[in-house]
């Protein structure tokens, strides 16, 4: 079976600054693959690399396609979104504006465009409610529901998740979380970036522990857990 997600010796610097150097990972069709790290490790760098916002040395494949001659708008139409960190909504504009620009990235008609749209409000029935509400006046957990909202309008196979826990209470990131596993179901593959450790290896399948650049762990998800070194640096545990 071809990766969803192929990325292999992948190298990456600001300037004279390394910030990703020979990382390799591999993520399957209806997989959710987790990278965990403490901040500074390289997280949020791989997946601008892989989304085309950063430029990168080494081997990127998507469904087998080399990424490194697509642009972001061209990866986009292939089916790999990305949902940044910051979540970068329009706050002026309403939930509804946002959902639509969305779907604006792979020009779909106004029928297909409908249809993603009730998808995402049968998904996430807040953002219904609260579809003519500026972006800027939802609370944290619902901004990161538009986030995620309008990266599906534009119906990716393939879902990057940026830090979705940031800033959330626990049970905000527990509805989040249980959101991302449902998308799995439906048949999107996710890539999880996530500091929240715990979290993200409970809801993936495999995982990936960056450190400085390079991939200091990985393995499955449930195997790492269990891990005295992941234990003790990451899930604030480990055996005495």
């Amino acid at each position: 079976m071809t990766p969803m997600l192929q990325i292999s010796d992948l190298h990456v610097s600001y300037g004279q600054v390394d910030a990703v150097r020979g990382v390799s990972l591999t993520l399957m069709p209806g997989q959710i693959v987790s990278v965990i790290g403490p901040n500074g490790a390289g997280k949020t760098t791989l997946l601008g690399a892989a989304m085309g916002l950063l430029p990168s040395k080494g081997t990127l494949k998507f469904e087998g396609e080399n990424l490194h001659d697509l642009d972001v708008e061209a990866r986009v139409e292939r089916g790999l979104t990305l949902v940044p960190e910051k979540r970068e909504l329009f706050g002026e504009l309403s939930v509804y504006e946002n959902l639509v620009l969305g779907a604006y990235a792979k020009r779909r008609n106004g029928a297909e465009t409908k249809r993603r749209l009730e998808n995402v409000y049968e998904r996430f029935p807040r953002l219904k409610d609260r579809r003519d509400q500026r972006a800027d006046t939802l609370s944290g957990g619902e901004r990161q529901m538009l986030a995620v909202g309008r990266a599906l309008m534009s119906g990716p196979r393939l879902l990057m998740l940026d830090e979705p826990s940031l800033g959330l209470a626990p049970l905000i990131v527990q509805e989040i979380l249980a959101i991302v596993r449902q998308l799995r179901s439906d048949g999107v593959s996710i890539l999880l970036v996530e500091q929240n450790a715990r979290a993200a290896l409970d809801s993936s399948d495999r995982g990936y522990v960056l450190e400085t650049g390079e991939v200091a762990l990985e393995g499955d998800s449930a195997q790492l857990a269990g891990d005295a070194r992941v234990q003790a640096t990451y899930l604030g545990g480990g055996s005495d």
